[in-house]
């Protein structure tokens, strides 16, 4: 009897932990020539604890995704086309920038809750 309450608690606390993981989804972010999310101003994109963030280059020039500052530091490699996705499993903030263009002309900030 023991064992068998222990394995539903496993198989209940499992099914909460993949429910949360499925709830916070993908979140696309555009790259274009000389912006993230949107041509003018640094955008602020905030999502939850476990989501998948698409960045999705388009356009001309070669662009990266690097982190300046935020609780874990990741960055893309050089490209005009396709996509870099990471999974953010750290909640804060995120400064992120090109770093092909500079932070003065193309960066964003992501909070992750």
């Amino acid at each position: 009897m023991r064992k068998l309450l222990v394995l539903a608690l496993v198989v209940a606390v499992s099914a909460v932990l993949a429910a949360q993981a499925f709830a916070a989804g993908t979140r696309h972010v555009k790259v274009g020539d000389n912006y993230y999310v949107r041509p003018s101003g640094v955008p602020t994109v905030t999502v939850r604890k476990g989501t998948k963030v698409v960045w999705q280059f388009k356009g001309h020039s070669p662009h990266t995704v690097v982190v300046s500052s935020g609780p874990v530091k990741f960055r893309s490699s050089a490209r005009s086309s396709g996509t870099f996705a990471k999974t953010l499993t750290k909640k804060g903030t995120y400064r992120i920038f090109c770093s092909i263009h500079g932070a003065d002309d193309q960066s964003m900030k992501l909070v992750v809750k």
